[in-house]
């Protein structure tokens, strides 16, 4: 190890320097996509280098740095000084034939983003990307089948992975070296400025007066940090170390109390405006509107949340844990805290309006700072915005890198046709079975999550499975005027609701064990077993599978606003209907014919029919939605009866 003189101070003034570039290319523009994606992963790996083993120890030895790590630092910054002095001498000179330097600084690239992919993530994405190498160059000459791949030379594969737009400073970093670095930075200046408090302390003022009310201050402040987070473990982290000691102090086990954060925090990455980085790739790869994709995930969002809260209320009455007795001034909390409101409504104003998201974030950025000074407390002097701009390249290092990184795997996939073949054979499994693909698709979810980040197992599976949803989903009509090439705008939105599924189903990387991210970092803070919380937040977030079944089956997505507003009101129901059968507890226990009740009214609640296209009452009655309300109806009567018939009998008993 190599002690340097003000080495933290130095990588300081770096990250700060990192932010600034990547806010005024984004902002102002100057480059080539090609020669600014190579920049961004040059500057973010060679940070990494030099600080991500001192930030993982928690900031020990952050004056010291290993000689290999310099070394590959500075390797990693001659990537883009290559790139931008030889690039145009390859096409005018050598006729796009790669060089032996040529060879060399690809090859280099390549192993430098593995190798911090490494650092940070461990070895299973080395592996998955040395596998696809391996495939693309020699091994898919010894498959067999629709897998079979006849082999590539290595000078055309690194050419096409250093100098194309399918390689690793292709579309994939594009989306991080533009909307999820600006979309980070946006976010580490709100935290900076103290927006993190002041959520919690509007949370707790709330929601902590009802039942659970601690639970319910998780969930509030978990979506709420959603919308400027967009990390499901740093989620957990900033709100967890203050809402899972809240609940445990309210009664709370601390099993349960870590997966309610759990389940809340990985929340955050559905919930709009920011929705991680997967929404931007969203965007980039579906050719819709970012607004679009954002404006349609607010309801299935909110009935995320609200499957997580009823497990909680339903929890809470059952142990008797009461909300909280203290009055809090919420009038004085938000007096404090509403300016933080108005770099939000700047942001979703300027998206609406038409401007790039990436501009939106910059002015936005601009905005945050401007109306700190509407508050005498939490003014953004010049060390908060220094502190907001390094915050924002460090929190960048692992995504952008993985990023790039993860280029290379869809490069391999595009090139070799694995896509196509993987959703045909979905298909072909599936036997034409929307449902029974579904279940394939979340199989393949789980097994990447065990392995890939959420945004990399999103990458992975859209490019992979993506096609074969939409198929499906399409009716025989529609799919029929589409292969014979007619175009139809409402494709798009099934498109949309296809990917959203496969956004949504590779979020069970943080809560479903044995790999579950989110859940390891509330573990730790509530002091209980990974494994068992990770359990008990795939209960508790039994949601994440639920929604993505009416993105299928309803027009959550599709619909006109009145089905999708039917949807989503029925859908609260249904997934309380579900909540009650699944817990076997409302206001007492339930007894087995009250919960088959409850899961067949959560069953209809949740189906496909909506209101439109009847036309006389009878048809309207039949309608699935209105006999699941009624079979609630009955059901939550028959128990509210039963439960005062027994409580009338106990205090007979009693006196």
């Amino acid at each position: 190890m190599i002690k340097i003189k003000y080495f933290k101070e130095i990588t300081f003034v770096y990250a700060i320097f990192i932010s600034l570039f990547h806010f005024y290319i984004n902002v102002f523009g100057g480059i080539s996509d090609l020669w600014f994606n190579s920049a961004h992963f040059a500057l973010l790996a060679s940070l990494g280098f030099l600080t991500y083993e001192a930030i993982r120890n928690d900031n020990e030895h952050k004056e010291e740095v290993s000689l290999a790590n310099i070394i590959f630092a500075v390797l990693s910054l001659v990537t883009f000084f290559y790139m931008a002095f030889f690039e145009e001498s390859l096409y005018a000179e050598a006729n796009g034939e790669m060089r032996v330097s040529d060879i060399i600084v690809a090859s280099m690239t390549i192993g430098l983003a593995i190798e911090m992919v490494r650092k940070s993530t461990g070895y299973i994405i080395p592996a998955i990307i040395t596998f696809c190498i391996a495939y693309l160059l020699f091994l898919g000459q010894y498959f067999e089948g629709v897998f079979a791949f006849g082999g590539m030379t290595p000078e055309r594969f690194l050419y096409r992975m250093f100098y194309t737009s399918e390689g690793m400073f292709g579309s994939i970093a594009t989306i991080s070296s533009t909307y999820v670095f600006m979309f980070i930075l946006f976010a580490a200046f709100l935290l900076k400025s103290g927006a993190g408090d002041f959520i919690v302390d509007l949370a707790k003022g709330v929601t902590s007066k009802y039942t659970g009310g601690t639970g319910h201050v998780a969930v509030f402040s978990s979506a709420l940090m959603g919308t400027i987070s967009g990390s499901a473990v740093a989620n957990t982290v900033s709100t967890g170390s203050i809402t899972i000691p809240m609940m445990k102090k309210s009664g709370f086990k601390p099993t349960f109390a870590a997966a309610v954060e759990t389940a809340a925090s990985t929340g955050g990455q559905i919930m709009p405006p920011i929705m991680g980085a997967g929404a931007f790739i969203m965007a980039q790869m579906t050719h819709i509107p970012f607004v679009t994709i954002i404006s349609v995930s607010v309801l299935p969002a909110i009935l995320y949340f609200a499957s997580i809260s009823f497990y909680i209320h339903i929890h809470a009455k059952e142990h008797n844990i009461k909300g909280e007795a203290e009055n809090v001034d919420i009038k004085a909390i938000l007096r404090e805290g509403a300016h933080f409101l108005i770099p939000l409504v700047t942001l979703v104003g300027l998206l609406i309006y038409g401007f790039s998201p990436t501009y939106s974030a910059g002015i936005s950025i601009v905005a945050i700072i401007a109306a700190s000074y509407l508050t005498k407390t939490k003014r953004m002097g010049l060390k908060q915005i220094l502190e907001a701009l390094a915050l924002g390249a460090q929190n960048m290092v692992v995504t952008g890198v993985l990023l790039v990184a993860v280029g290379i795997i869809v490069g391999v996939i595009n090139i070799t046709g694995v896509g196509i073949t993987f959703s045909q054979l979905i298909i072909e499994w599936s036997n034409n079975s929307l449902l029974v693909a579904l279940i394939l698709v979340a199989l393949a979810s789980l097994i990447l999550g065990m392995g890939l980040p959420v945004t990399a197992s999103y990458v992975v599976l859209s490019v992979l499975c993506a096609p074969a949803l939409v198929g499906l989903m399409l009716s025989p009509e529609m799919a029929a005027l589409v292969n014979a090439g007619i175009e139809m705008p409402e494709v798009a939105m099934y498109l949309l609701a296809a990917h959203l599924i496969i956004f949504w189903l590779s979020q069970d990387s943080n809560l479903t064990p044995p790999v579950c991210l989110a859940a390891f970092a509330a573990a730790a803070i509530a002091k209980t077993p990974p494994m068992k919380t990770g359990f008990m937040s795939w209960k508790v977030g039994k949601g994440m599978y639920i929604v993505p079944l009416l993105f299928a089956f309803t027009p959550l997505v599709t619909g006109t606003l009145f089905e999708k507003l039917e949807v989503f009101v029925f859908g609260l129901f249904g997934i309380l209907a579900f909540a009650i059968a699944m817990e076997g507890f409302w206001d007492k226990k339930t007894n087995i014919v009250e919960r088959v009740i409850f899961a067949l009214a959560s069953l209809m609640l949740l189906s496909p029919d909506t209101m439109i296209g009847y036309e006389t009452v009878f048809e309207i009655v039949q309608n699935n939605h209105i006999i699941g309300t009624i079979l609630f109806i009955l059901a939550m009567l028959y128990h509210k009866i039963t439960y005062k018939v027994q409580k009338k009998e106990l205090h007979a008993t009693a006196t």
